[in-house]
């Protein structure tokens, strides 16, 4: 694959580039990157931390060309023949992809002539991640003023797999890699904030652009879903749009949260750790979250859960996952339910529909 073949011109076109989740090749440093990055990017830094430290330092002290003459010097035989190889790798791997750098700047463009010394064309994205960075703000901005209906619901009614039945709906939960409840957390630990800014962002522009007229739909989300804080462009908006209900049954409730935060978070830990450290980072984490509401919860209520917790986990262990009930539905029914009340009630004038699971996913069907 020569240059001649594609040639490819370098692009400032961040809606296409983003719609059509188009690969990139990250050529910033690992820390750069770690601060904020974009879904469909892969980090293939020409400089790690340090060269890039070295490099700043030479660039402040002695001007530009010092510094891409010192870069030259770090990056270079074996160091150099390494980086082309994954570039070259991913861009035979990727032959719609693009690379860039901080700016679009040098670092782009020596990553880009040396994919050419190879035969390979691989254009850049003019601005680099700043200016892309800049375009999803402004998206951003732009979405928050579109229409939306919020999905609510007391705790354990399935709000995030209606989200994903629905074909105009963006979950954000999903987006932060947490269920947003304090038993909410998912292996693999939460995006930085940038990083879903920038998957959120995306996320939307794609609605927007699939259906311009049609409303997003959203869960009602507080703040913070984990540590990750929802845009507040979005969240006023959000905050303004109706509100479709879930009505569940508690002993509906209760089986869809054992069946998620019980048997769904024990295979995922035991898949990642084993079936024995799996099970005992499981059980950890259980109490853990419950520790969480001990202030809210108050000593003796917190005290009562934690006892019943800890007998399911040896029930458990021992083959009978069953008795995670006698917790689940007290702290659905006397913490959760009483909360989520009280919080509805100040939002009552904002319902629009309430209905079934199935009603409520037949509404946001047709609702337009």
């Amino acid at each position: 694959m020569g240059a001649s073949a594609l040639n490819r011109p370098d692009s400032r076109d961040f809606a296409r580039l983003f719609l059509a989740d188009t690969p990139f090749i990250d050529t910033r440093s690992p820390g750069e990157f770690a601060e904020g990055a974009f879904p469909q990017a892969v980090n293939l830094p020409l400089m790690d931390d340090e060269q890039r430290a070295q490099v700043g330092l030479c660039y402040k002290q002695q001007g530009q060309q010092a510094a891409i003459d010192l870069g030259h010097r770090l990056v270079n035989g074996p160091v150099k023949e390494s980086r082309i190889a994954v570039w070259r790798a991913f861009a035979e791997t990727h032959p719609d992809g693009y690379l860039y750098c901080f700016r679009g700047g040098l670092r782009s463009r020596i990553s880009q002539q040396w994919l050419q010394e190879v035969g390979i064309d691989s254009p850049r994205i003019i601005g680099g991640y700043k200016a892309m960075r800049r375009f999803l703000i402004q998206q951003l901005e732009a979405s928050a003023q579109h229409r939306f209906i919020i999905v609510s619901g007391q705790t354990g009614c399935a709000k995030t797999r209606l989200l994903q039945e629905v074909a105009n709906a963006v979950d954000l939960e999903g987006l932060a890699n947490h269920r947003g409840s304090a038993f909410g957390k998912r292996l693999g630990g939460q995006p930085t904030q940038i990083g879903f800014e920038n998957a959120l962002s995306i996320a939307l522009l794609k609605r927007r652009h699939a259906s311009p007229q049609a409303a997003i739909v959203l869960e009602d989300e507080s703040r913070l879903i984990g540590r990750i804080a929802v845009p507040e462009v979005l969240r006023e908006s959000t905050m303004r749009a109706p509100l479709a209900v879930v009505e569940m049954s508690l002993a509906e409730r209760v089986e869809h949260t054992f069946h998620n935060y019980i048997l769904q978070n024990l295979s995922d830990w035991q898949t990642h750790a084993g079936d024995v450290a799996g099970f005992a980072a499981f059980a950890e984490e259980l109490r853990q979250n419950l520790a969480t509401l001990q202030r809210r919860l108050g000593g003796h209520r917190h005290s009562q859960l934690l006892s019943e917790m800890n007998a399911a986990l040896v029930a458990h262990v021992r083959g009978n996952p069953e008795a995670h009930r006698a917790w689940i539905e007290p702290l659905l029914r006397d913490y959760y339910d009483p909360m989520y009340a009280y919080q509805l009630g100040l939002k009552a004038g904002r319902v629009v529909f309430r209905g079934s699971y199935a009603e409520v996913s037949t509404y946001l069907g047709e609702a337009h």
